[in-house]
């Protein structure tokens, strides 16, 4: 029997889930690269208000032209995935990118029992800084700016700007790198990272739980005692801790 949906060690696209895509779009600076950053509209039912990577659930109009969705979902949900970065992209921040210069950098799935349930593709890609034009749309998008994924991390610290845990954690990803070309190559050499999210409340803190940290195997994601789930138990750390101040901690990855 194969690993069950929406874990770990699951199919990276949820069925049961609104497949969508995100892309991570880069530029060199001389002070390091910076990611585009964009601004939702405070009204929308959907993170509101925060400030995200462009991206969106995948349209019909995304896998137009596909002949494989019987013989292999996985790889037509892929294909599709890329279309839907870019059209994001385009529709998002008026910025035209290459499928095929995109680089898949992880999979995203939510707990079972999540109010919004989005299975997203994140993809990276490179852009030349001199010419990356952008242009909000003016609708769901309100305003736009390059930053070194550092200062979005230190503005949501100091309440400023709202971002999702995806987006936190990803930024805490690229601080790593670099250049781009280091990002770029560290996204091609890498097994895709599925976070399938477990979610514990432990007083006034929200928990988010990976594969890897010592409370994520015991909970099935089912919301059946979740929050009885030891989280404060010896063991190895894959978490983000979500207080008054938000912490990644990931036990031999250089994060903690």
């Amino acid at each position: 029997m194969g690993a069950r949906v929406g874990s770990a060690e699951g199919p990276l696209w949820d069925p049961v889930a609104v497949p969508a895509a995100t892309v991570i779009v880069l530029r060199d600076q001389p002070q390091g690269p910076e990611v585009l950053m964009l601004r939702r509209d405070t009204n929308l039912s959907f993170a509101g208000g925060m400030w995200v990577f462009p991206g969106g659930r995948i349209d019909d109009t995304d896998r137009d032209g596909d002949t494989h969705a019987v013989d292999d979902p996985d790889d037509d949900l892929e294909r599709a995935a890329r279309r839907a970065a870019v059209r994001e992209a385009a529709e998002e921040a008026g910025i035209a990118l290459d499928e095929t210069q995109l680089v898949r950098w992880s999979h995203w799935t939510p707990p079972p029992r999540a109010g919004n349930r989005f299975s997203t593709a994140f993809f990276c890609v490179g852009v030349d800084g001199a010419s990356a034009t952008v242009t909000v749309d003016g609708g769901e998008i309100r305003e736009h700016r390059w930053m070194r994924p550092r200062e979005v991390i230190d503005r949501r610290s100091a309440g400023e700007i709202s971002l999702a845990p995806p987006t936190f954690i990803t930024l805490t990803q690229l601080e790593v790198h670099p250049t781009v070309a280091d990002a770029l190559e560290w996204a091609r050499s890498s097994p895709v990272e599925h976070f399938a999210t477990r979610i514990t409340v432990d007083g006034d803190v929200w928990i988010a739980r990976y594969h890897g940290d010592v409370a994520y195997e015991d909970d099935d994601g089912s919301g059946a005692g979740g929050n009885r789930t030891d989280v404060h138990r010896p063991g190895p750390r894959h978490r983000l801790v979500m207080g008054p101040t938000w912490t990644y901690e990931r036990s031999g990855r250089g994060v903690d």
